[in-house]
């Protein structure tokens, strides 16, 4: 995991050619990248969706097995990165030696400490120039508030860079470039580097005798009779327990320290059996339970990806948690709760399969012949179901209202949604009720680009699609109390529904609605509460200053009155809907835009540019940290002043400017910018 042209792939390329899996270097410039199998991958030199793959691994006469999943590094696609995490035991977070901790390496470690999720650290592209080991190193611990150990030094740096420095062998490891590094010779230290290495030999033994009681009594009595095997063990243990993160370096691209950082991923990281019981919902008793990482535990499983395949159809990517699934079994979904057969097991080597008969715990496969199923659902056995924890996903920020060309491709385009929307927990397609426009959501202008590339290459529907849109948002400002009374007379039974409620602001940190019930007595029947609750929710889809959904609000039933006969759900519901509209037509009400959080790297001679460019685009600039030869600006800007700004970017710096983006919070419109979106640019949103 890491940001953008840190060398995930390469690594990964480079992993499968030292492991045997592959026979010759695929390198992502070319489009010969293993891993980036897509066309559009391929292309555009990037990583698009998450690619998995096993591999075998000898480390002292013992072979692992190591599933490998690499990930995107664009925000765009973050939530590859969110659903592979989940399902994790540990993680290699890559370091450009360049630019260090850059805002997608914070996003991605922040989604780590969300799964609490082990990690190490390499900081790749030591060859380039401008590579700085120690600076990334301090910025691990002063950005990401991570415990950086240092495990290697670098011979070299830039062009002189030869190989490494391993601080718990005290030996120098230097790479043959004649085979592709796949073999290395190991060296004393050289002379120039023994007061480095004993410092930084000194400083890994005082942090770890931090964690280890006999390690300080050895270090106090006899440094020397500390072993490489006491060291390994105690760094396990504490990269385990995310108490430390040891760090390594190397160069992926110039095939040096690569088998260094597999022998790490193996000493250092947790294999499933390491890992705490997962924890779920036992949906019979709603008790919690837990599975151990167990061939002879219940059947469980959790479905992390779905992905369509021209020959066998749907897959579905799921990591075993316990027990053994074979070929041909029923599996129950505990949160569709339906049997699902299972046709085929494979395990993936990016796009390519091999077919197995059976699967046990730990491992991370695809199944072929699930029919209804989502990303996060569980999988286990009818007699022992489990529900475990979902995969949480950030809301679309961006829209595009597309058509077919051919009025023949209406319900080729509708299916071809349908299969990529389950593919992507962060693509939705909805039908504007105003205009009758299909509008597809996303999270940024690449996103949508490479499904609407997808949707022609992949399923043969050309389509016209209009601007990209901002997903605009409201939110109320003032508290209100309000009465409503729902009454329907028909020739029937009738329908009548009464209630008292009181709707809250909540702050724009918190998200969806806080419904809260006060109503004391018998003066409304439990049954009918939900019901008004999810008339909140649905009414809450539609804002009415000018129709956005709304970000967060608090509703508190405080009473209510029913009637014995002409009383139900439904009415309930109804009498909510029409009493928020009611109440929220007396409040004011504000819209939300998304802002985003930017990092542009431009030369020196650009920064005027860039920075007076920005405050035209309402940017709060943050910070300007100056490197040797380029400036790095951050600041936060509304998502509806970025469109096409990498070609406006290119222009103003002579195209040697780069930047990225992440989202970053809901903010309030100014008072201009809503009166126009009111006003004049109410249809042109849509």
């Amino acid at each position: 995991m890491a940001h953008i042209d840190a060398g995930k792939t390469t690594t990964t390329e480079r992993i499968l050619f030292y492991t045997g899996k592959n026979y010759k270097i695929g390198e992502v410039d070319e489009g010969t990248a293993t891993m980036d199998w897509m066309v559009q991958e391929q292309e555009r030199g990037i990583t698009i969706t998450s690619a998995a793959t096993t591999v075998l691994w000898k480390y002292k006469s013992e072979e692992f097995k190591i599933n490998i999943i690499d990930t995107p590094g664009h925000v765009d696609f973050t939530v590859e990165v969110e659903r592979s995490l989940r399902i994790l035991d540990g993680a290699v977070a890559l370091f450009c030696a360049v630019g260090g901790v850059q805002p997608q390496s914070e996003t991605v470690w922040r989604q780590a400490n969300r799964y609490n999720v082990a990690r190490i650290c390499y900081v790749n592209k030591m060859d380039r120039q401008g590579a700085n080991f120690f600076s990334v190193v301090d910025q691990l611990r002063e950005k990401l508030d991570a415990n950086p150990v240092v495990l290697s030094l670098p011979i070299g740096a830039e062009d002189s860079f030869a190989g490494i420095v391993d601080l718990i062998e005290m030996k120098s490891y230097i790479w043959n470039e004649e085979d592709k590094g796949a073999t290395f010779e190991v060296y004393d230290i050289p002379e120039d580097m023994e007061q480095d290495a004993a410092e930084y030999r000194t400083k890994l033994i005082e942090t770890l005798a931090g964690f280890d009681d006999s390690l300080m009594e050895k270090y106090f009595e006899d440094p020397d009779s500390i072993t490489a095997e006491e060291l390994i063990r105690i760094i396990r243990n504490a990269t385990i327990n995310r108490q430390i993160n040891p760090v390594l370096c190397g160069s992926s691209f110039k095939n040096k320290g690569v088998q260094k950082l597999i022998d790490a991923v193996v000493m250092y990281l947790p294999s499933p059996q390491d890992m705490p019981a997962i924890q779920g919902i036992n949906p019979k008793t709603e008790k919690e339970e837990t599975r151990n990482c167990d061939v002879q535990a219940p059947f469980s499983a959790l479905a992390f990806k779905i992905a369509t395949d021209p020959y066998v159809g749907k897959l579905t990517f799921i990591k075993v948690y316990s027990g053994e699934l074979k070929s041909g079994d029923v599996v129950w979904n505990a949160n569709t709760e339906k049997r699902e057969r299972v046709a085929k097991i494979l395990q993936m080597h990016s796009n390519k399969q091999q077919l197995l008969e059976s699967v046990s715990a730990g491992n991370i496969v695809a199944l072929v012949g699930m029919k209804e199923i989502h990303t996060g659902d569980s999988l286990t056995e009818e007699k022992h179901p489990i529900l475990l924890e979902n995969i949480n996903f950030p809301d679309p920020v961006i829209h595009v209202a597309i058509e077919p060309k051919t009025k023949d491709d209406d319900d080729k385009l509708m299916n071809a949604l349908a299969r990529l929307a389950e593919e992507d927990p962060t693509f939705t397609v909805k039908v504007d009720p105003d205009s009758g426009q299909t509008v597809i959501n996303g999270m940024g202008e690449l996103h949508l680009d490479i499904l609407l590339d997808r949707l022609k290459r992949e399923f043969n529907v050309a389509c016209n699609h209009g601007k990209p849109r901002v997903a605009y948002k409201e939110a109320i400002r003032e508290s209100i109390t309000h009465h409503e009374t729902y009454k329907k007379q028909t020739g029937g039974k009738g329908s009548f529904a009464e209630i008292d409620f009181e709707m809250e602001p909540l702050p724009l940190s918190q998200r969806g609605l806080q419904f809260v019930s006060e109503v004391k007595g018998g003066n409304l029947p439990k049954e009918f509460v939900p019901a008004v609750e999810k008339g909140f929710k649905i009414a809450m889809l539609n804002g009415v200053l000018a129709g956005f959904p709304l970000e967060n609000l608090k509703v508190t039933l405080k009473d209510g009155s029913f009637h014995s006969v002409d009383s139900d759900a439904l009415s309930f519901e109804i009498c909510a809907k029409i009493g928020f509209r009611e109440a929220s037509r007396k409040v004011k009400s504000i819209i939300l835009e998304p802002i985003m959080k930017i990092e542009i790297v431009t030369p020196d001679e650009y920064i005027g540019n860039v920075t007076s460019d920005l405050n035209r685009k309402r940017a709060v600039l943050e910070q300007i940290d100056a490197k040797i030869g380029f400036q790095i600006i951050k600041a936060q800007v509304p998502l509806a002043e970025m469109f096409g700004y990498v070609t406006n970017l290119r222009s103003i710096t002579s195209g040697r400017a780069t930047y990225s983006m992440e989202f970053l919070k809901y903010a309030e419109v100014p008072a201009d910018i809503q009166e126009y979106i009111l006003n004049v640019g109410r249809y042109a949103l849509l």
